[in-house]
Formats: structure tokens, sequence, C-alpha cells
């Protein structure tokens, strides 16, 4: 077992103070140094060729790049380079479902079988969208078993499956239930999903090196990421790999998408609409709320808290879940946040909107969860 980063139980709320408005003056040099102090030292525990970081500090970012994006060339990460973000592609495919809900093209009430013919009288369609979007649909898989290659085997799939539990009543963090929101939602816009996803949310947005597939104008940027042999990898396709895992972002876009979710009352409409959506608590599951894609805590949030709501326990372990009536964070404070990963890289990407703050690392080496949120909290430590 590798040996982690060792953990602050300082409480992350002692930052309130320090998150506000005239945070963004910070001086520079002073949050460089502070950034490298815990980005090198991971780097060097877990053998990282290369990082990109950017904090988005009450509307001024900062983006900081280290390493390598490719050994063999020896190309350095630079603003421009492109990233796998791995399951932080989910927190788009929420987005886009509550966009099309917002547009009136389905209600994450719908069962799949109201867009999905196939699905109608199987045991999923007794599930909801919003069961799919929140991983309670009742025990679907982190990964489809093997064998399944094609859309049509991912249908009879879902057709023959059967539950392990009630929906809403058990959360199990799952590819293949997001994989069919996304698909279910693109069907409902009659778009083919990485269309949808490149033209309705990321030119939406101005995410403008933000690919599902990555053109080949755009290849010299992406980055090789490197798998525990070291070998360079990027990420296999397979059934629903868009909707689920296949992001390929820079770090400027990134910080261009928590800033839309930090203050989306720029967005038109349909699209505030959709972002507020994706923040509404929907299921309380051990430590934390879970959102659409998004994962929330109250803030201040303590590291040990944050923690748990990212352990293992939580990825690939079924929870009690606990529905709850959606809220918007306007009660009090909240924190959102995201993982991702897939064989070669490693993301985390974290918000406070009421503190105008958010931060994303980016590594094309997939380090250890905990040593990632150990990191950004130290980041977030050292800057008030």
């Amino acid at each position: 077992m590798q040996h982690l980063l060792p953990r602050r139980r300082v409480v992350l709320g002692a930052l309130a103070s320090a998150l506000s408005p005239p945070f963004a003056q910070t001086d520079t040099r002073r949050l460089s140094d502070t950034v490298s102090s815990a980005i090198r030292p991971l780097m060097a525990q877990f053998d990282v060729p290369g990082m990109a970081v950017g904090l988005t500090l009450a509307g001024t970012r900062h983006t900081f790049q280290f390493g390598v994006a490719s050994r063999e060339s020896g190309a350095p990460v630079t603003a421009q380079t492109l990233f796998e973000i791995g399951s932080l592609s989910k927190t788009f495919t929420a987005t886009l479902a509550a966009f099309a809900q917002a547009l009136g093209k389905l209600s994450l009430q719908d069962t799949p079988g109201r867009t999905l013919p196939a699905l109608r009288g199987s045991a999923i369609d007794a599930a909801s969208l919003l069961h799919l979007a929140t991983y309670t649909a009742g025990g679907l898989p982190l990964q489809f078993p093997d064998g399944i290659e094609t859309e049509a085997q991912a249908i009879a799939f879902y057709r023959a499956w059967k539950p392990a539990a009630r929906p809403g009543r058990q959360r199990l963090y799952s590819n293949p239930s997001i994989g069919l929101l996304g698909h279910i939602t693109a069907l409902a816009m009659q778009r083919n999903f990485i269309e949808l996803a490149e033209t309705e949310l990321f030119s939406t947005l101005g995410m403008r090196q933000t690919f599902i597939r990555v053109p080949a104008s755009q290849l010299d940027a992406y980055a090789w990421g490197y798998n525990k042999a070291n070998q360079p990898v990027r990420v296999n396709p397979g059934v629903f790999d868009a909707q689920a895992y296949g992001a390929k972002c820079t770090v400027a876009d990134m910080l261009t998408f928590l800033e839309a979710n930090i203050d989306p009352s720029s967005l038109d409409a349909p699209m505030r609409q959709a972002v507020e959506a994706t923040h509404a608590g929907r299921f309380r599951v051990g430590t934390m709320v879970q959102c659409l894609g998004w994962e929330q805590y109250p803030f201040p949030v303590s590291l040990a808290r944050l923690q748990a709501g990212n352990a293992g326990t939580m990825l690939f372990q079924p929870n009690a879940a606990h529905a709850l009536a959606p809220t918007h964070g306007a009660q009090r404070p909240m924190l959102f946040n995201k993982t991702g990963s897939t064989n070669g890289f490693g993301a985390y990407a974290a918000f406070v909107p009421s503190r105008r703050v958010g931060i994303v690392l980016l590594a094309n080496r997939s380090v250890p969860i905990p040593a990632r949120i150990d990191a950004a909290y130290e980041v977030l430590r050292g800057v008030g």
C-alpha cells in the first residue's frame, strides 16, 4: 500500500474568512510558492510526470504548470495541455441532463423507458433519470461486465439487470448509471452525445479547448498519461465512455467551468437553471450529499469529512442513501467537489460559491485520491 501524504486535521472552515473577495489580491509570488510547496512533494512521492493547477479567487485566475506532458518527447506542461479528467466528465453529463430538463425535453422524474422504448417494462424502468444521475437506481455496477462492447449489448445488459435494492435506497457509484443518463439525454435532444456536449455545453460556456474526441489539430497538446508500469497510455474507448469519463480539458477551461458554477447569473436562463439544478442536494450518503454530478458538503467542512466522502468505500461499495428535498445551498455556504481518474490521469476540482473560490488539479498519473485532496487543501490553507 502506498504511503500517503500526511493528513492535516485542521478544519477547512478556518479558511472561511480568508476566502473572501480581497483574497484575489494575494501576492503572486507568495501564491506560486504556496502551490509549489503543495504540488512538488506530491509529484515526487508519486512519480508524477506533469501537473497543471488552477485557482479562481473572487474572479481572478491563477494557473501553474509543472513537469512534462510527455516523458518521451520532453514536452512541458503548458496552459494549453489537454488532460484526461475521467469522472469529472460526469459533471458535464449531469449539466446536460439538467439543461434538457430546462428546455422541456425530459424530466428527471421520467423513467428510462419513456425515451428508450427497449427498456420499457424492465427492472431498470422502475428507476428514474434522477436515480441514474445519483447512482441510486438500485445497484448498477461500477463498470460494464466484460464483453459488453456495443450500444446494443449495453441495452441488453440494462434489460437483463436485476437490482439489489429499490430505487433511491442505496448509492453505488456507477459508470453505466451516468452513461445511460447521458445516452437518454442525447436521445431526448435528438443529438449525438458528443456533438451535444461540444456544441451545447463546452461552446456555450466558452470552453474552447475541451473535447471528448480530440481533433487532429489538438493532438500535440494532448498529454500522455502514465500507468503503474510507467507506460505512456491514453483512455481506452468503451460503451458510453463519453458520458462517464471521456472528456479532455485544459486547466483554463476547467476554471471556466468552475466559474460558471460559482456564479451562473450571466448564463442564459436554460443553462443557468441547469447549472443551479446540479447543485441541489438529492441524497445524503455518509458524510456527503450527492447532487447531480457534484458532491456537496456544508462549509466549513473538516478535512477528515472531505476525505471520508471521497474514500474508497464510497467508490467501490454500496452505501445507504436518504432522499432529501432538493435545495440549492441557499441556507448556508456549501463546498462542491468531484474527483476523476483514468488509467493514466488523475483530477480533482472543488469550489465554494459563497466564497467565490475554486481549485482544480490535473495530473498525468492517477495520484491516490486522498493525496489529491490533501494537496488541494494545503493550497487553500496556504493562500489564506
